[in-house]
């Protein structure tokens, strides 16, 4: 039977509550009775009522574990959360909670939910997921109080990836100088898999100058001249060498100072028209996020007036990795957030937007500016609530 508010009626809302692997093993440890938000959700939280519904979602293992009732506005102020306060607080009841491992996998709601319509929402989910709080279309709530009442009854157990459920918040801080404001920042825990001196494996080596081709290739095709970094020029991929491909430039524009220029040399990719760079690619397979990153920061800091479009291009599967790390606080806290300027861009949704303008015949009309619709960039509607 379908778990229900004790005071569900025609008025009765359904709201997104997030939390992060460790912030709901804490909600639990202190008794489930309280559920938090930061400070900036106070003006939306006035809405939320007695009898309404959070439903819980798990950021990081993408799993719906649980529904509570909301009882009223508390004035619980004891320490719950490790990293966070969440001052902004519901006195609640448990409706269903369920285990990370026994939880609905996001998938279960692909084509069924609104903001999933289908697999090309994986990720973005038209925004829903970006913080908690929002509210949910009743046909949307129902079909999730289903699926967790089903899985409390008849559980499943499902592994879940221990690093994304040790995930941790994200964290406010404020900035100071003629700039000030605030920001989101992330602090990631050490990752002992992923070391900068690996030796790259040669299947990961192939995927990196396919990605670089494609991107080389697609330039040439709207018009563009393009670089490709000096340390890969000798690599080849369908029997092309990188540095001989059409429209290739020898060498950079002389506008820029000797670090800038340093710099950009070594971006995997940059597309150009006349002497402006219109786009700068770096392409990470198996070498550390951070690394593209901070090319990408550096050549911001030594020219904080360029205007280009910066993408950080990666398995999908590194997506959290990007997020992660584009949020450290080197990054969010410049004058201008790297987040807010990089997008990211899987390569499975690269290629298939590449080769469906292909088949389309569309490439020599193109702007420069077509990825963004593309990439995902991060910081645009940071997430919040109880994570």
């Amino acid at each position: 039977m379908l778990a229900k508010s004790a005071n569900e009626g025609p008025d009765m809302n359904y709201w997104l509550d997030l939390f992060t692997g460790t912030t709901w093993k804490e909600f639990r440890d202190a008794g489930a009775s309280v559920s938090g938000f930061r400070p900036r959700q106070k003006k939306i939280a006035a809405r939320v009522k007695p009898g309404d519904v959070f439903i819980c979602y798990l950021t990081g293992v993408m799993r719906w574990v649980g529904a509570l009732e909301v009882i009223g506005h508390s004035v619980n102020k004891s320490r719950i959360w490790k990293d966070d306060s969440f001052p902004v607080r519901f006195d609640v009841k448990p409706l269903v909670l369920l285990d990370p491992e026994s939880g609905v996998p996001m998938d279960q709601l692909e084509g069924q939910a609104s903001f999933f319509a289908n697999a090309s929402d994986r990720g973005g989910f038209k925004g829903f997921l970006r913080g908690s709080l929002k509210q949910f279309k009743t046909a949307d709530a129902e079909l999730v109080l289903r699926r967790v009442n089903e899985a409390q009854k008849s559980p499943v157990l499902r592994p879940v990836d221990a690093k994304k459920l040790l995930r941790r918040p994200l964290y406010k801080v404020e900035t100071t100088g003629e700039a000030a404001d605030s920001a989101l920042v992330s602090v990631p825990e050490p990752e002992e898999a992923e070391k900068t001196k690996q030796s790259v494996s040669d299947t990961a080596t192939t995927r990196h100058t396919e990605i670089q081709y494609e991107l080389l290739r697609l330039g040439t095709e709207m018009g563009l001249d393009i670089w490709v970094a000096r340390n890969d020029r000798g690599r080849k991929w369908n029997g092309t060498l990188l540095g001989t491909m059409p429209r290739m430039l020898d060498q950079l524009p002389t506008q820029f100072n000797e670090a800038t220029t340093r710099t950009i040399e070594l971006i995997d990719v940059l597309w150009l028209s006349g002497n402006s760079i219109v786009a700068a690619f770096e392409v990470e397979c198996t070498t550390a996020i951070y690394s593209g990153l901070l090319r990408m920061s550096d050549l911001l800091s030594l020219q904080p007036n360029l205007d280009i479009n910066l993408y950080l291009v990666a398995p999908d599967d590194r997506r959290e990795k990007v997020e992660q790390e584009i949020l450290r606080p080197t990054f969010s806290l410049k004058e201008k957030p790297l987040a807010k300027v990089c997008g990211f861009l899987g390569f499975n949704i690269l290629c298939e937007r590449i080769e469906g303008i292909r088949k389309l015949g569309l490439c020599s009309s193109l702007r420069p500016t077509f990825l963004r619709g593309a990439a995902e960039y991060f910081s645009a509607s940071p997430p919040a609530g109880s994570i």
